[in-house]
């Protein structure tokens, strides 16, 4: 007969659970959040110490009297939501619905969900945590009183359906500020000079560095001639040749933020969809006789911190797969992150022992991709560190010094299971070079000038927004997602290929905002309130006075805006499309992935329509239609004849406008897969395939 209660937030986790607790436990789900502020209303008295005013959410009410009923029947109920300030606020809206004295022990936290660390949580319930709680309330509050004086002025003003709130506005500024830098952006030419040497050992390449010692910039074509008349029947001569053994060491084990960075970097997936796997992982996978079991600790922390048993279960596993040679003597510590809150475990497995591989047949793709990743960097992290040989040569003709680089390596260390991904391009460093001696000299087979131009900063991709949303102290590790969703939602932004940019009515709401509303925009402003929310969760403020001391300028900057805010009117550009339905004009529209054609008979007709762009070949299959570009319902691009219905020619390669000289097929470009491995152009009807683009 079952004595206790236990109410967590999902049903996969109250499934996993209720199998490690045994027959005395009834686990149940609450399903999320009970209680809110409602949706109709404010739902906070400003003048009463901002009370909040909370409600049964529309549709828990069955929910909660399935709760109440079954914790009549037991002894002991346990709150046992997710280990963070929203779970806490849960734990706490559930004491407060089934009368449970949110003051006695009935809490329980865990960051794995394994059959050990559920027992020992059991062990050691404690008190809800007030500041935790009064934490989030005071976010949710602050989000309400932003949002819900703000969003109603847009809808006058601008358009309805509009939002405004502390992170996602300052999110849209750092898109348009980050658009504004590459509109104004002036390119600069530079030119690289490449000389193709051959020596006893081999053939190699070096870069032209500088005339003497101090390194020489090619601005213009005149300084590149001026450089190749210096080197005509030249003589090539190694002056010098430096070797040196480097250690390279591996990335730390993921955080939330990081997860998010690298998944979006090496599977292609959105934060939320990274975020919705991660959490399949955590609740738990049903893996046959052994039952359902949590793979991953909690994927929300910002911690880097690794437990004592999980980095000896790593040294074993790294000793048994790879040797004694890949282990290291002492567990490798990372630094703790400047304002990390380091109340979890970084994200790791929370088994060492159930490899990527011998799960398999267990989990679904996503969840295969996005638990090898977190595997593999967990492994790598524990791993020691890559020895690298380093050879930096000079090649001198005349006046002239060129440069040839190249590492070797040595010993691959956790490069053997892992190696981070970047954002940014980088030069290849892993060449390998010839025998090379200073005093020998070598033939110039080619001496190859190229001409380039500066690029603009770049655009941001989600990895690299959360990056810099992480930097600047903006939000924290549970709202990144949300926040990137919600501002697509919105039309703020569109995603093109995958680098945000931003819309007409992002920059118009974003300029009202910078006039009225500046301190809400304002980086340093924002990290301050998330400082002020981790005080109120350490208990060294009062949820209160930090409401007040923003909301007193906020109320009269509202009231200003009221009375001088103007009416904004967003005009549709109007295209030479025709409506196929109704033969009205289309209109150029803005969604959440970019420009789209919408009917300007709207609401009467409802037609939309892609904007499709030719590529300049003629359809293979009816040799009569355009090739066009498109995007499947997943945003992702393909290529099809422009004829569809009557023809249903589709690509996800480009076609290209010339035919396979071996065959006369079609050729395609084919997307570079692999870390050495560019774009190719290959037959579709035979084995041709061209050296990388």
């Amino acid at each position: 007969m079952a004595d206790s209660l236990v109410i967590v937030e999902s049903p996969a986790k109250a499934k996993t659970i209720g199998k490690y607790l045994g027959k005395k436990y009834i686990v149940k789900a609450s399903m999320g959040h009970v209680r809110d502020l409602p949706k109709s209303q404010m739902g906070v008295d400003v003048t009463s110490g901002f009370e909040p005013k909370y409600i049964t959410i529309r549709g828990k009410g069955d929910v909660l009297k399935e709760l109440r009923d079954a914790a009549k029947k037991v002894k002991r109920v346990y709150l046992a939501a997710d280990p963070d300030r929203e779970g806490e606020a849960i734990a706490w809206h559930l004491a407060h619905s089934l009368n449970i004295d949110h003051s006695g022990e009935c809490r329980v936290v865990f960051n794995e969900i394994t059959k050990q660390a559920v027992k020992e949580a059991f062990k050691n319930p404690r008190k809800i945590d007030m500041d935790l709680v009064n934490a989030q309330q005071a976010r949710r509050i602050l989000d309400r009183l932003v949002g819900y004086n703000i969003s109603p002025l847009l809808w006058k003003k601008v358009k309805k359906g509009l939002s405004a709130g502390r992170v996602q506005s300052v999110t849209v500024k750092l898109i348009i500020d980050r658009e504004k830098e590459v509109n104004a952006f002036v390119p600069e030419e530079y030119w690289s000079v490449t000389a193709h040497l051959a020596s006893a050992g081999g053939a190699f390449e070096a870069k032209f560095y500088s005339y003497g010692q101090e390194k020489t910039e090619l601005a213009s074509e005149a300084d590149v001639n001026k450089l190749l008349d210096h080197l005509k029947d030249g003589t090539f001569r190694i002056t010098d040749v430096k070797r040196r053994e480097r250690k390279r060491n591996p990335a730390a084990p993921f955080i939330t933020s990081s997860l998010q960075q690298e998944a979006a970097r090496k599977l292609n997936f959105r934060a939320a969809k990274t975020m919705m796997v991660a959490q399949q992982l955590y609740e738990g996978i049903d893996l046959g006789k052994e039952g359902t079991v949590g793979l991953i600790t909690y994927m929300r922390t910002d911690s880097t911190r690794i437990s004592q048993t999980a980095q000896e279960e790593a040294k074993t596993y790294i000793i048994d797969a790879y040797g004694q040679e890949y282990s290291l003597s002492e567990p490798r510590q990372f630094g703790k992150k400047e304002k990390a809150q380091d109340a979890h475990e970084a994200v790791r497995p929370t088994f060492v022992s159930y490899s990527p591989a011998a799960l398999k047949e267990y989990l679904s793709r996503d969840q295969l991709k996005l638990y090898r990743l977190i595997w593999e960097r967990f492994i790598a992290s524990q791993m020691a560190s890559a020895v690298l040989d380093t050879v930096t040569a000079d090649i001198v003709s005349g006046d002239a010094v060129f440069r040839a680089s190249g590492s070797q390596v040595k010993f691959p260390g956790f490069m053997k299971v892992y190696v981070e991904g970047t954002d940014d391009a980088q030069a290849e460093d892993d060449k390998m070079l010839p025998p090379l001696e200073a005093g020998q000299e070598v033939v110039a087979e080619q001496i190859e000038p190229k001409q380039h131009f500066t690029q603009p900063p770049p655009r941001y991709s989600e990895a690299r927004l959360v990056k810099t949303l992480e930097e600047l102290g903006i939000g924290r590790p549970s709202t990144y997602a949300p926040t990137l969703d919600t501002i697509q939602k919105r039309g703020y932004v569109a995603l093109q290929e995958r680098r945000f940019v931003p819309t007409e009515l992002g920059e118009i709401v974003l300029g009202l905002m910078e006039e009225f509303f500046p301190e809400i925009l304002d980086t340093k402003f924002t990290a301050k309130m998330e400082d002020d929310l981790d005080h109120i969760e350490e208990g060294k403020e009062a949820w209160v006075r930090v409401l007040e001391e923003f909301y007193d300028p906020f109320a009269k900057r509202l009231e200003v805006a009221e009375q001088h805010m103007q009416e904004v009117e967003i005009k549709d550009e109007v295209s030479d499309v025709i409506c196929d339905k109704c033969n009205s004009p289309m209109v150029y529209k803005m969604g959440r992935y970019g420009k789209f054609l919408a009917c300007s008979a709207f609401p009467d007709c409802r037609n939309t329509m892609p904007i499709v762009k030719e590529i300049g070949v003629t359809c293979p299959k009816c040799e009569t239609g355009h090739i066009v570009e498109r995007k499947s319902k997943k945003n992702r691009m393909f290529y099809g004849c422009n004829q569809y219905p009557d023809c249903d020619f589709v690509s996800w390669d480009k076609p290209l406008p010339r035919t396979c000289p071996k065959c006369s097929g079609m050729l395609v470009e084919k997307k570079g897969k692999g870390k050495n491995k560019g774009p190719s152009v290959q037959c579709v009807a035979c084995d041709y395939e061209e050296e990388t683009l």
